[in-house]
């Protein structure tokens, strides 16, 4: 056996190199190698994983202008696409400078100077392959001090000896590099006195006349100059300040390393598109004397949905009575087991009351009950499956984003014990699809007794116990209220009256009656704008379907929010199009949860920690639109680790046994192009087999589920997957995305912009170019419970 034999293998295993559980996923993948095989392979990732000590000096490799990078206490001298390869292993490894990080720079140097030479002898074939790199999220990092590239002049001394001068390269509060003849000698264990002269110039400091004191960490000889490392020696709080300040006014004069910053605002931006489409629930777990209970949920516009499904009658949220502690322990015990994860849901509604039905696929295996609850429940229109996702919360690190040097790294005291509270981050994930629900009701046996259903019927919570908070977006975003009057006309069960809006959101609006309706909360209404439709054109603004959230005032003053089905709703589209036109015009109202951001910001961050889904984004093109890029977490997921190994690169990942370029543009581009935010997510469903084939290769073959030409075609498929390899189902959902959220990233774009103009420009180009999101989600556990088949013994 060679090591080139089994190169994909190795490539699939790199980027879990520095994961907790590498130990476990490499006896997965290498469970079919022989022994030798593995000893092998272990000692080949045991080589790349090593910390390296080398610098990479591309000066005289590079046609390209070199500058230095620092890494650790590293200087490397790289042109700029090393310095892009050089940032993605970083990421890759955890921002560890390993032998790997050190060998996939030089080895895309050495592809990049072939690509060039063969340019230049024949022309490129195109391929339709769809490659596309990865952009990390939820992982924001910051350096803890500002380090400027200084290059003034300096003395050096020791004790008893005499001065030499000298140049600094870079200064910052805390340590310095600069440059002494070649000569000099210097005793590393003696602390070195340096004199900052053009600054001794141009401000009289006393610390500064005196010098200041440092430990020498290391020297390089170079050329006919010694490049020495310091770091200060002592605290002084006075001098801390006294640097900061002199580092701060010298910013304008200096250039500063921003690419740390061009990352976390990278990842902060596409964020920004993905989260207002996100359609599934977060879900917020605190232990109360060592049990499981849901404290907070996280909503965003895409989750509504997932809400109000378990708001009844009373406006009462009945989540916790799915979530059960039960469930929530064996879900905690069993995070893999999607017997513990799935969920099936109907709900039944008699004398004004809906009572929830609910169970695990556990519980219905233990009670032998999947025929009658599944074959039932998916008769009524009300069922749903579920799927729950979970992840631990690791408390040590922080709950803030810190993007920028000096950035401070908590949140107000209440608000980091509030997030301390919390020990789980759950996601409640709907995989209902309504065109097979035919397929579950052929697991009905008729011969059973509905009766035996009473079981699993929620006990009725008689009061609210969850706290809601909604994503922290800016006040462009449909949460902003605006002051706005307006004539509308409201009808309910053919009674009629007329009411003045007091003020406007996208999705909901405020409204004083002439008459009380007497309506009962919640309930549905019509809705009409006479003098809004004199200026809405051929839009009918006429008997739109709204929904009573509360009102006061004796019901005189109503909180309605617009009914939202599987149509575009032509209120929704029209107010906010007269929002969008006349933002400068209208008073904006306070917003309520204001005092809530802190907390709902840093939620958000705990959920972003570990992506469920592998979020992917759209861009415009000259001529058209291509994938732009997929959204990668900073533990690896399953779903983009099996598409990382049809592709070379670290970060880049090869999606062309999903579809290729054509493909995806038929699918998912041009639906995309075709829809509006307002329609927020639409999917489709593909089917893969997954196989493993020699030198540690992996074969996928995929089908559209449309594509299938019978039902049977589908279970023969299952069946043969899970034969030569494993079966993997995928939903892809899609959408349309808002204009970037430019002001969310305003303080990164501001500091980038100041150091490095033309990055600024770039990242804010990239940001605009996204028209569309989307995601990949695994649904296989789902997918097999459609097919009784599956499961006959």
């Amino acid at each position: 056996m060679s090591l080139e034999e089994h190169s994909q293998l190795i490539e699939q295993l790199k980027p879990l190199l520095m994961e907790p559980d590498f130990k476990d996923a490499f006896e997965m993948f290498t469970a079919d190698e022989s022994n030798s095989t593995r000893f092998l392979l272990k000692m080949e990732l045991n080589r790349i994983a090593v910390i390296c000590t080398r610098i990479i000096d591309l000066r005289d490799k590079s046609d390209l202008e070199c500058e230095e990078v620092q890494v650790g206490k590293l200087r490397h001298f790289l042109d700029e696409p090393a310095k892009l390869s050089l940032l993605e292993a970083l990421q890759l490894y955890r921002n560890k400078y390993i032998v790997g990080v050190y060998e996939h720079v030089l080895n895309q140097h050495k592809l990049r100077k072939e690509k060039a030479r063969q340019n230049n002898q024949q022309p490129v074939a195109q391929t339709s392959q769809l490659i596309v790199p990865g952009v990390v999220l939820g992982s924001y990092f910051n350096r803890s001090e500002e380090r400027m590239n200084y290059s003034i002049r300096i003395s050096a001394s020791q004790t008893g000896g005499p001065e030499v001068n000298g140049a600094s390269l870079d200064l910052s509060v805390g340590g310095a590099r600069v440059r002494l003849p070649a000569d000099i000698r210097f005793d590393q264990d003696k602390p070195l006195r340096i004199k900052l002269l053009e600054l001794n110039e141009e401000y009289f400091f006393d610390d500064l006349q005196k010098g200041i004191n440092y430990k020498i960490v290391d020297i390089q000889h170079k050329d006919d100059s010694a490049i020495l490392r310091l770091c200060r020696i002592g605290e002084s709080n006075e001098l801390d300040n006294l640097l900061t300040q002199l580092i701060r006014s010298y910013r304008f004069r200096y250039k500063v390393d921003v690419n740390d910053v061009i990352v976390n605002a990278t990842g902060l931006g596409f964020e920004r598109h993905y989260l207002p489409l996100l359609a599934h629930l977060p879900i917020y777990i605190s232990l109360n004397d060592g049990k499981p209970t849901i404290s907070h949920l996280l909503l965003s516009q895409g989750n509504q949905a997932s809400l109000q499904y378990f708001q009844d009658e009373q406006e009462i949220n009945q989540l916790p009575g799915l979530l059960t502690n039960n469930r929530l322990v064996n879900l905690i015990k069993h995070p893999q087991d999607s017997d513990h994860s799935l969920f099936f849901c109907f709900t039944y509604q008699a004398n004004d009351t809906i009572q929830y039905f609910s169970a695990s696929l556990y519980e219905l295996k233990q009670h032998d009950a999947l025929e009658l609850f599944l074959g039932f429940g998916a008769s009524k229109t009300s069922w749903r499956v579920f799927k729950v996702s979970q992840q631990s919360i690791d408390h040590k690190l922080n709950y803030k984003t810190s993007t920028l040097p000096g950035d401070e790294t908590h949140y107000s005291a209440l608000v980091e014990q509030q997030l301390a509270g919390f020990s789980y981050v759950l996601q409640l994930i709907d995989l209902t699809n309504e065109q097979v629900q035919s397929d579950y009701q052929t697991w009905f046996n008729p011969s059973d007794n509905v009766n035996k259903l009473k079981k699993f019927n929620q006990t009725k919570l008689k009061q609210n116990s969850i706290k809601r908070l909604s994503m922290p977006f800016s006040e462009r975003r449909r949460e902003a209220r605006y002051a706005f009057k307006t004539l509308v006309d409201i009808e309910h069960n053919n009674h009629k009256t007329r009411g003045i809006s007091h003020d406007i959101s996208t999705r909901g609006l405020q409204l004083a009656l002439e008459d009380n309706l007497n309506l009962k909360k919640p309930t549905d209404v019509l809705l009409s704008f006479p003098k809004l439709q004199q200026i809405a054109g051929k839009t009918s603004l006429s008997n739109l379907p709204y929904r009573l959230i509360r009102s006061r005032n004796h019901d005189q003053t109503l909180h309605l929010s617009a009914n939202i089905g599987h149509e575009p709703h032509a209120g929704v589209e029209f107010i906010n199009k007269l929002i969008n036109h006349n933002r400068d015009k209208l008073e904006q109202l306070s917003d309520s949860e204001g005092e809530l951001k802190e907390l709902a910001d840093g939620m958000k961050n705990l959920l972003l920690r570990q992506l469920a889904n592998v979020p992917f984004f759209v861009e415009k093109t000259q001529k058209s639109a291509q994938l732009s890029c997929l959204g990668i977490g900073v533990k690896t997921d399953a779903i983009s680790h099996l598409f990382a190994a049809g592709s070379t690169k670290p970060l880049n990942y090869n999606l062309t046994p999903l579809f290729n370029e054509s493909q995806f543009k038929q699918l998912i581009i041009n639906p995309v192009r075709a829809m509006k935010p307002i329609d927020g997510l639409k999917y489709i469903e593909i089917f893969l087999q997954v196989s493993r084939q020699g030198r540690g290769a992996i074969n996928i073959q995929s089908q559209l589920v449309n594509d299938f030409a019978s039902r049977d075609a589908q279970i023969a498929f299952v069946r043969h997957a899970k034969t030569v390899g494993r079966f993997v189902a995928l939903r892809v959902y899609y959408g349309a995305t808002e204009k970037p959220d430019m002001s969310y990233i305003r303080r990164e774009m501001e500091y980038i912009a100041t150091h490095a103009s033309h990055r600024a420009k770039q990242l804010e180009a990239l940001l605009w170019r996204v028209l569309g999101a989307g995601e990949l989600l695994e649904i296989s556990a789902e997918v097999e419970m459609r097919y009784p088949e599956l499961h006959q013994v």
